[in-house]
């Protein structure tokens, strides 16, 4: 068989590429602006609990008694399951559409949360944690795909600033609500709250989303092709979630990247033989698209890898509680919130190119301000580079995510927004392990020397390599017992060391971030926005 050819030029007369037979919107189905109000709440659900369930963690290691390799298994699934499935579920939304994709997503995901909280062993919870990540895995892609087959070009960029502003604030939000909810109520609420959430969004969805499917929609699946790209993602993602605890230098590691990278090939090779593949492989040849993906892997690297160390800085080097970090980070959140939408219209107005590699470069310019912070800078001092920072994001969430699905043709919509997620879900995941690697060798590196130089007594190996692994998330390995002044010195020093690590680390998201910036020089206007919906109220 042959390689499937794709249209990367779109409708000459812009008109809509939705099928002649599918009902025209009237009243509430098919409002444009209705339409982006059901979907948010949809995906806030699950932006929110990329977030939300970390300060939920401690709470449960205490009431289920379970491990600490337990509890990273609360997360590690959910991320694993999410970042596996994406591009299927797109696929899954082009074929049977994305209006029941998404209400199966809703519905998936509320039920899958609200089994979580009436759990009572870690591994109830760890499962259907994973559910909540299949679930999550529709949604997203169906999210994106109701919104390019919704708006017309012009609308387009605003819609996705919207959307990308209720990720964004869905995203730092969590730490502030969940901490709420388990300080006041309990560790379940913070899944409780998912259901009225889910039938929230499920009863507006069946009043208002309407069935759009392109007229050469795929009519069958590459069931080869899935498992081939399944399982070379999963061995990606898990040789990054392992990474830190098995070492970059573990043949483990190094074993599961190189069956990645096979599986990848395989699949590139099957790509081309299938009548009707799982990622036409023409795709690519879109060098905007192709920017785009790769350009959402390089911001979250820069951002879900620097931020990481952020949280521990706020908690454990300055002390605050869990509520009062996610308050210091409110300027990087209200920045997205208020930049997504204005992002958006330049965008429009500008084309991609110029908003993206500005903001890429304000995003290297606020993580080189972080690798300058220190432990006693005040708040002003960080609300400055946070702000910064989601100067920079804004425009690139919108931006990527226009050019990524906006080069795409309309019947592969779902698969483009499977990319566009699944980018970010690696590019988080690959950041979190590099920079985490990065922070470990330069703490492993000045520990020993700078515990010599405060006149503390040398440790064992063995008892260095435990205070090292204290240190690099920002705690003082202090024993009971330590004299007060031992305990000041002790402090000294693990917050010092802590600093230069997380700084080596914002200096290196820095340098991804300029790298993006040229990048972002290669993108420009999706060619096919054009073959989204006109149709409905504007």
């Amino acid at each position: 068989m042959t390689s499937q050819t794709i249209d990367t030029t779109g409708p000459e007369d812009g008109a809509s590429s939705a099928s002649p037979d599918q009902p025209p919107a009237t009243g509430l189905r098919g409002h444009p602006w209705l339409t982006l109000l059901t979907v948010a709440v949809g995906v806030m659900m699950v932006a929110l609990d990329g977030t939300i369930v970390a300060i939920a963690n401690p709470a449960i290691q205490a009431d289920l008694k379970a491990s600490f390799a337990d509890v990273q298994w609360i997360t590690n699934g959910y991320f694993l399951a999410l970042a596996v499935a994406l591009i299927t579920a797109g696929k899954l939304g082009d074929r049977f559409g994305h209006r029941q994709t998404f209400l199966i997503g809703v519905v998936g995901f509320a039920a899958a949360s609200g089994a979580i909280g009436l759990s009572s062993s870690i591994g109830a919870v760890v499962i259907f944690r994973v559910l909540q990540g299949l679930f999550g895995a529709l949604l997203m892609p169906a999210a994106l795909g109701l919104l390019r087959a919704t708006f017309p070009a012009e609308k387009l960029n605003m819609a996705i600033g919207i959307w990308g502003m209720v990720i964004g604030a869905s995203t730092a939000g969590g730490p502030i609500l969940g901490g709420v909810l388990v300080e006041h109520v309990n560790w379940q609420s913070v899944f409780f709250i998912n259901v009225p959430v889910g039938v929230l969004a499920l009863v507006l969805g069946v009043l208002i989303l309407l069935d759009h499917r392109a007229e050469n929609a795929p009519r069958s699946f590459d069931i080869l092709g899935i498992a081939l790209l399944s399982g070379a993602m999963f061995c990606l993602v898990w040789a990054l979630i392992k990474a830190p605890t098995w070492g970059w230098g573990d043949g483990l590691t190094w074993t599961f990247i190189a069956v990645s990278l096979v599986g990848f090939v395989l699949f590139a090779v099957w790509e081309t033989k299938v009548k009707e593949p799982l990622i036409p492989l023409a795709l690519f040849r879109s060098v905007a698209l192709s920017a785009g993906v790769v350009l959402m892997v390089l911001m979250a690297i820069a951002f879900m890898g620097g931020l990481f160390f952020v949280t521990f800085y706020l908690q454990n080097v300055h002390g605050m509680s869990p509520i009062d970090a996610g308050l210091h980070l409110l300027p990087l959140t209200g920045m997205m919130i208020v930049g997504s939408p204005l992002a958006g219209a330049m965008i429009t107005k500008l084309g991609p190119r110029v908003p993206l590699a500005g903001g890429m470069a304000s995003v290297a310019i606020a993580m080189f301000g972080m690798s300058t912070l220190e432990t006693d800078t005040g708040s002003a001092v960080m609300s400055l580079w946070f702000a910064l920072l989601g100067l920079g994001l804004a425009p690139v969430m919108v931006g990527a995510t226009e050019v990524i699905v906006g080069n795409a043709p309309m019947e592969l919509s779902g698969v483009a927004g499977g990319l566009q997620q699944a980018a970010m879900q690696i590019g988080g995941s690959l950041g979190t392990a590099v920079l985490g690697a990065v922070m470990a060798s330069k703490v492993d590196g000045d520990l020993a020397a700078n515990w010599k130089d405060a006149g503390l007594p040398a440790l064992p190996p063995a008892q260095l390599d435990q205070a090292s692994e204290a240190v690099q998330v920002g705690v003082a390995p202090v024993a009971k017992g330590t004299p007060e002044a031992i305990v000041a010195k002790i402090t000294d020093v693990a917050h010092d060391t802590f600093i230069s690590g997380m700084s080596l680390a914002s200096l290196v998201a820095a340098g991804v971030a300029v790298v993006a910036v040229f990048v972002a020089l290669l993108t420009k206007r999706g060619e096919n926005a054009e073959a989204g919906a006109g149709v409905g109220h504007i």
